[in-house]
């Protein structure tokens, strides 16, 4: 793939606390974790971080606090333009992730700075996107509806990840969106909500991510694509959904059609969850590109 379109990354920058337990607790229990880490994440930051990764040029819109100066530190570090992260009084937003032998995931998330964050700079920053560019974003932060017109009316094609999972927020949007991204049990509670087939949605472009059996790509005209996951040993999911969202997005803007983009992001998301960490664990291109040539 060459060097595409930019990308925005509208979205979340969380530090993550991560515990990792025998087993996930159940309701009352205490339980002692046997390792500790902070790190970066959030799913905006997550999503930043896999596009550049896997060869994007991504400029990041967002916000911290002042404790959180070192995870806008690390972005930048992975390649992404964080020139449009805003530093608010508001604490760095965090999440508190528990993560058991199996690699399954149970997490608490407080939104901080991502919901303090002030609307004119961001806007003020998007001045600057081309059409045809992309912006990716997701439901962890203030002005999402706001954002995706402002994007949309520039001619960008937007993308939207719909977790944490809200029908009203995704309602909120979707009048400006090109693709909606969701898992299975998300997509299924949004048709229920809205009482309409998944085909039926007034969007253009909607990927259902499946976990251990793959993606699925659903696009108005045109056939349906299917791409099953590959075989590997899991060691951590959390982040999986969005190396999965930031590398399809990056296949996307180099202009690789859907099937090679769905299995290029499927690839990324395979290696990603062989490795412990979100953002941290999300694999270069060359890494992707190595495994597709293998056969993934």
């Amino acid at each position: 793939m060459k060097q595409g379109a930019r990308i925005w990354g509208f979205g979340s920058i969380n530090i993550d606390h991560v515990h990792k337990l025998d087993h996930l607790p159940a309701a009352g229990e205490t339980l002692a974790s046997h390792d500790y880490r902070v790190q970066l994440g959030g799913k905006g930051a997550n999503q930043s971080v896999a596009a550049a990764r896997a060869g994007a040029k991504v400029c990041h819109l967002g916000a911290v606090g002042a404790d959180g100066l070192t995870m806008r530190d690390v972005m930048e570090g992975y390649g992404v333009d964080c020139g449009g992260v805003q530093v608010t009084d508001a604490a760095t937003g965090h999440a508190i992730i528990m993560v058991d032998r199996s690699g399954e995931n149970a997490i608490l998330l407080h939104g901080g700075a991502n919901h303090a964050l002030a609307l004119d700079p961001a806007l003020e920053a998007l001045k600057s996107a081309q059409a045809g560019e992309y912006l990716l974003m997701q439901n962890e932060t203030a002005w999402q509806p706001e954002i995706a017109a402002a994007a949309a009316a520039r001619g960008l094609k937007v993308v939207y990840s719909a977790a944490p999972f809200s029908p009203g927020a995704v309602q909120a949007v979707m009048p400006f969106i090109s693709m909606l991204m969701m898992n299975e049990v998300e997509s299924q509670q949004l048709q229920e909500a809205l009482g309409t087939e998944i085909a039926d949605l007034p969007v253009q472009t909607i990927v259902v991510t499946r976990g251990a059996q793959g993606a699925s790509w659903h696009a108005k005209g045109s056939a349906d694509i299917f791409v099953p996951a590959l075989p590997v040993q899991v060691l951590d999911t959390t982040g999986a959904g969005d190396c999965f969202a930031g590398a399809l997005v990056a296949a996307l803007s180099e202009g690789v059609d859907a099937p090679a983009a769905m299995r290029f992001a499927t690839c990324a998301a395979a290696l990603q969850v062989s490795r412990a960490g979100a953002a941290s664990a999300m694999p270069t291109r060359a890494e992707i590109e190595a495994l597709a040539s293998e056969g993934g």
